[in-house]
């Protein structure tokens, strides 16, 4: 089964409970590492997302232009 895509909102919203969680010191070591690679894979995410809707904009523009 396909894993279901997390959307840009939440995405952001984990990476500040996260980011958040750190900055607190609610975390210890091992749990640092596991959350820094999730934040890294939420990234990666956005960054997608937002590429995609930019390209998405400049095709909705071009058919205004039209």
């Amino acid at each position: 089964m396909a894993k279901k895509e997390i959307s840009y909102s939440d995405a952001i919203t984990e990476i500040e409970k996260i980011v958040n969680d750190i900055e607190n010191g609610d975390l210890n070591v091992d749990e640092i590492s596991e959350k820094i690679k999730r934040v890294s894979l939420l990234i990666k995410s956005c960054q997608k997302k937002l590429h995609e809707t930019q390209i998405e904009v400049e095709k909705i523009l071009e058919k205004i232009d039209e």
